[in-house]
């Protein structure tokens, strides 16, 4: 995992996610200009993947950062494979989809993967969204605990041989003690105290986080919608760079 040191003088690895849930790119580019490659990677999502393309994408990888494309695939193996692949070819860093597409899905997208060697992206599945809580589940006919149907899906996803999850910190320690250390952990729901909640339901500070075994932190507004991003960020890291 890159390291560096902050411009205020503190190790920082590059854990921090920031999430670019715009639908403008000049509002999009405007907030990275004001970040730093060397403090964070950003993520794209359905919002401003649909309204500005694979173009703002290349935008944003030359300007250094690296690139979580947030799609969620969930569809038929083949379709995901194929979508997984075109996503390779735009170099990522790091994609997902649903673990609940089922494991023949996920295992299509890993070898949609395989022909780009060393140099693929992270491969995850998505568990339950954060926004989620009991009652949701059983409205879709669920009938258990977020905790037990993040836990099945991890081992789901484990088992088709993806890099990792995403979970909300409130699972990752007990999903950290089951699987294997190298099983990446990619945690949304990221609130300090001072953070409205919004539409979250299952949210985390960022020090609990990676105590309880977090690989890497998506934030949004906490730092999107701060007068001083970089300072927000910069804050963030700090705080990662004492329990780390």
């Amino acid at each position: 995992m890159l390291k560096t040191v902050s411009s205020i003088g503190v190790p920082v690895e590059k854990r921090i996610i920031v999430a670019l849930d715009f639908s403008l790119a000049k509002v999009a580019l405007n907030l990275i200009d004001s970040l730093d490659p060397k403090l964070c990677r950003l993520k794209v999502g359905k919002e401003l993947y649909t309204a500005c393309g694979p173009q703002l994408l290349r935008q944003i990888q030359d300007r250094g950062f690296e690139v979580f494309l947030d799609l969620k695939f969930h569809d038929i193996p083949n379709t995901v494979a194929k979508a997984v692949n075109v996503a390779g070819n735009m170099g990522v860093w790091m994609l997902n989809v649903h673990a609940s597409g089922g494991r023949a899905m996920m295992e299509a997208a890993r070898e949609a993967l395989l022909e780009f060697g060393s140099q693929r992206p992270k491969l995850i599945a998505v568990t339950v969204l954060t926004s989620l809580a009991q009652i949701d589940l059983k409205q879709v006919g669920i009938d258990c605990s977020p905790e037990k149907q993040v836990s099945k899906l991890a081992f789901l996803t484990r088992d088709a041989g993806l890099d990792g999850v995403v979970c909300s910190a409130a699972e990752t320690h007990l999903l950290r003690a089951q699987l294997p250390e190298e099983f990446c952990l990619v945690t949304p729901g990221i609130r300090r105290a001072s953070d409205a909640i919004g539409d979250q339901k299952r949210v985390v500070g960022p020090a609990e986080a990676i105590r309880s075994g977090s690989n890497y932190l998506v934030v949004g507004r906490p730092i999107t919608e701060a007068d001083s991003p970089l300072d927000a960020l910069l804050e963030f890291n700090s705080v990662l760079a004492s329990v780390s």
